[in-house]
């Protein structure tokens, strides 16, 4: 992860059945997963702002409706966060410093170019759910590991349109 000292306070007093120490180690493997989305969403959103090509309404559509579903994601991690007693994303300058997605500032990149590297975010996001998703079955938090197995699910889902998309 690129911020291995992700600045998640010690836990405040809400009513869940975690301890103190499992709700700290979800929401420090949460928190990045939420930087993540906000940066994914907002590649997602500016390659379909600026795609051009002979498949523009086909691949404007596909990024358009993947951006909405990972905009989707940000806003239950970020209250799981909560419920888990842990304070979540505050500022732009926390995702830039927790996120793992690349920042993408070419002015021109071709339509392919934009779906290898959207398929390449979606596989590489999925990897870091997963990871977040054993931290949360270690502490036998249930309704953690279900958000983040449909949200793998949705992320090889939209990798996989993404490949089957630059096929020939």
């Amino acid at each position: 992860m690129k911020n291995a000292s992700n600045p998640v306070p010690s836990t405040l007093a809400v009513p869940i059945h975690l301890q103190a120490e499992a709700s700290h180690k979800i929401s420090h493997v949460l928190n990045p997963l939420i930087a993540d989305a906000f940066a994914l969403y907002v590649k997602t959103k500016s390659y379909h702002w600026h795609l051009s090509g002979p498949h523009f309404r086909d691949y404007h559509l596909l990024m358009d409706e993947q951006a909405e579903q990972i905009f989707a994601m940000i806003d239950v991690l970020a209250e799981r966060v909560r419920k888990l007693g842990a304070l979540t994303i505050h500022s732009i300058k926390q995702i830039s410093q927790l996120q793992n997605v690349q920042d993408d500032d070419e002015p021109c990149i071709e339509a392919i170019q934009m779906l290898k590297r959207l398929e390449e975010e979606n596989r590489n996001l999925a990897a870091r759910m997963l990871a977040a998703h054993k931290v949360c079955q270690e502490y036998q938090d249930v309704a953690t590991t279900s958000i983040l197995e449909v949200y793998i699910d949705e992320a090889e889902r939209r990798a996989w349109f993404l490949f089957e998309t630059q096929q020939s």
